[in-house]
């Protein structure tokens, strides 16, 4: 095995791009990884100080147009390119420029949704699906055999995934739950399964449903799981092309 992705997400459903590669940290997600979200109007806060659930954020399940955003992110300044297909380019600083943000993110939002109202960032917590530090672990072989039952090139960006395995059997991911990989000097314990939701039907390519990849799931496997959760368990930098042990 070998690591043939490394991608990221600086704002939650809001961009993904991809990284030649990163440094891992004990117990935390990728860096920059979900590190800002936009809060929608009917969130269940009055401000976001701690993790909270996903329901309370802009997400691609209900915004479709959402999942055809790229991302650049210059670490350094802390700011953020944002490329769509319709809506063009934008450079923001989520900390200062969340006004600016907001605009250019209402049109693409639907309208009959809780209107975007914050951007909002905790430090050291991402806003991931989960509150621990976790990682999306995934494998290319089960994405190609999953394309190919359906009869489509499915991009790998429609799963929102963070590290991205080649040289696995598809669906072979299952048997490395409760084991631990190395990946350049990182290590990683892959803990449990992803279930998937409507945001994967999306292309990231047009921001449209295009692909019924629950059913695929459901039909080919029983169940609606795609990646794995992993925690970080050894600090390291990793990078496209490490070798992959399982230890």
């Amino acid at each position: 095995m070998r690591l043939a992705h490394i991608c990221r997400h600086p704002i939650k459903s809001i961009g993904f791009e991809e990284l030649a590669s990163a440094s891992l940290t004990t117990a935390r997600a990728l860096p920059f990884d979900r590190e800002w979200a936009v809060v929608h109007d009917a969130a269940k806060f009055d401000a976001l100080v701690a993790w909270a659930p996903k329901m309370n954020f802009l997400r691609g399940v209900a915004g479709p147009e959402l999942m055809a955003i790229r991302a650049q992110m210059d670490e350094a300044a802390r700011r953020v390119t944002l490329t769509h297909p319709t809506a063009g380019q934008i450079t923001v600083a989520p900390d200062s420029d969340g006004e600016e943000l907001l605009a250019w993110l209402r049109p693409l939002w639907p309208q009959d949704r809780p209107a975007p109202a914050t951007v909002g960032h905790v430090p050291g917590q991402a806003m991931t699906d989960v509150p621990d530090g976790h990682i999306a672990i995934l494998n290319l072989a089960s994405n190609a055999d999953l394309g190919r039952r359906m009869g489509k090139n499915l991009s790998i960006h429609r799963w929102r995934g963070n590290l991205w395995l080649d040289g696995l059997a598809a669906w072979a991911e299952w048997d490395l739950v409760g084991k631990r990989l190395r990946i350049g000097e990182a290590e990683l314990l892959v803990q449990d399964r992803i279930t998937r939701c409507k945001a994967t039907t999306v292309n990231p390519d047009t921001g449209a449903p295009d692909a019924d990849t629950l059913g695929a799931l459901s039909a080919a496997c029983g169940h609606e799981d795609f990646g794995t959760y992993g925690v970080v368990t050894r600090s390291g930098p990793v990078a496209i092309g490490d070798q992959i042990e399982v230890i």
